[in-house]
């Protein structure tokens, strides 16, 4: 099971869907490992993804670019007068293709963040050839965060294997929540593959 993990927005949750899935996938039998290609600020993401994988990587293969700066990878870059090249990602990931049945990559930020000028997020899962995992933060704005990036996604000559709708536990007390689920259900080109309980610690796998 190979997806490329995109989001609607930064804080979707895509850090968390995706230790959560890892974790989930190597319990069943699986040889799961996650990596997060380019990290920015803190490495909490990378350093979650690398437990959810029982520590099998090092940190510069589950995060093989990293940045200081908690901003968009391309301002971060050009603060420490750095250009971003999308070689040393795909050596690290065609290496961790190679030796996996199993691989998930989360993306930074959401789909079509800068990476460089003239090469974005979505350019990157275009140039790894994986299906998209799109993870909804499930709340107000989210219909039409998620409508656009399927859109998107399709433009790339992509395809969404399906979506996560994460319930966060900030927004348990936005209104829209239901009516997400049941409107994306009936909209959105994939399906709903999972639905995720505030602090949900585990997966029933049998939809993915």
């Amino acid at each position: 099971m190979n997806f490329f993990v995109t989001g609607t927005d930064t804080n979707a949750g895509k850090s968390y869907v995706t230790a959560l899935l890892t974790k989930s996938l190597r319990r069943a039998g699986f040889d799961t490992v996650a990596m997060k290609p380019i990290s920015c600020g803190e490495p909490e993401d990378t350093l979650l993804l690398r437990e959810s994988a029982d520590n099998e990587l090092s940190l510069s293969q589950v995060t093989p670019v990293s940045y200081k700066a908690p901003l968009a990878p391309i301002e971060a870059a050009r603060l420490e007068g750095r250009s971003f090249e999308a070689s040393q990602i795909m050596a690290t990931f065609q290496f961790l293709r190679s030796t996996h049945v199993s691989l998930l990559v989360e993306g930074v930020g959401g789909w079509l963040v800068p990476l460089s000028i003239n090469y974005s997020s979505a350019d990157l899962a275009k140039e790894m050839n994986l299906p998209v995992l799109l993870v909804v933060r499930n709340r107000l704005g989210a219909l039409n965060h998620a409508l656009l990036t399927l859109e998107s996604i399709k433009m790339h000559g992509l395809e969404c294997g399906g979506i996560v709708l994460n319930n966060h536990p900030d927004d348990v007390s936005d209104l829209s929540r239901e009516g997400n689920v049941r409107l994306l259900a009936e909209m959105a080109s994939c399906p709903i593959l999972l639905e995720i309980s505030p602090n949900q610690s585990h997966l029933e796998l049998a939809a993915v």
